[in-house]
């Protein structure tokens, strides 16, 4: 297969720009424990391009589960104008009938208690609490996002409770260069190996190439305020739920 330029951020010794392949399907025969792949986020609202991504990384990094965190209060984000339970609702209409896929919903009830933003580094180390510290957590995680993972709480103890696994998003360009601490965080972690994510738990950070799929939440919301179809967009079930809730109209949500 022709190998793609993923991603040109300059996070090697000599400025070497990474080429990864068509994700592999050849299967490993390593015992190893569990692998389970992690997709935080508002899913504000939840769409195909959430669920595609999850579905090409359990595949190819051989995950056992994919968990689908909704996040309450996100910190870098303005509150949604969507309820948490709303969008809770969206999320697991939307992975019913897989069984790779599972609802987690950690953050709902922690901020129904103390009221707190919805941190990754919380989220983790409740994780490891019920999973132990041999499961092998990876975190799902946009190049966009990641050119800001510095700006994250506690962003440099992340990596000693998870993987993460990178994928470009497709409006996202590839050519703005990242913080240099993060090229030098990015050199310190990067494997191309998938077995590494199986014999340790936490600790590399990985690229996986998936199908584009330009579609965002953002531009769901406004077809929908402006009275446009989302349909296509996003499992039929959570666009009838959106429509008999009269979501994402003015003055509801």
């Amino acid at each position: 297969m022709v190998a793609l330029v993923y991603m040109a951020a300059k996070y090697r010794r000599h400025h070497v720009v990474i080429l990864l392949s068509q994700p592999s399907t050849q299967k490993n025969n390593l015992v190893s424990n569990p692998l389970i792949g992690i997709l935080g986020g508002t899913f504000n609202p939840i769409h195909f391009g959430h669920l595609r991504m999850a579905q090409e990384l359990a595949e190819s990094l051989q995950l056992n589960e994919v968990r689908f965190i909704p996040s309450a209060n996100p910190p870098l984000k303005l509150a949604p104008l969507v309820s948490a339970k709303h969008r809770a609702a969206m999320v697991q209409l939307a992975i019913t009938g897989n069984p790779g896929f599972k609802f987690d919903d950690r953050e709902l009830y922690r901020v129904a208690a103390d009221n707190l933003p919805s941190y990754t580094i919380d989220t983790l180390l409740s994780l490891r609490q019920e999973l132990g510290g041999s499961a092998s957590l990876i975190l799902f995680m946009g190049s966009d996002a990641f050119s800001k993972f510095n700006t994250w709480h506690a962003w440099e103890k992340i990596i000693q409770l998870c993987h993460i696994a990178l994928v470009q998003r497709p409006a996202a360009s590839i050519n703005v260069p990242l913080p240099k601490v993060l090229e030098i965080f990015l050199h310190n972690h990067y494997t191309e190996n998938a077995d590494d994510l199986r014999e340790a738990s936490a600790g590399y950070v990985t690229m996986q190439a998936i199908t584009p799929l330009d579609i965002s939440s953002t531009a769901i919301r406004n077809r929908l305020q402006n009275t446009h179809s989302a349909r296509y967009l996003m499992p039929d079930s959570v666009l009838d739920y959106i429509q008999s809730n009269r979501l994402y109209s003015a003055g509801t949500g």
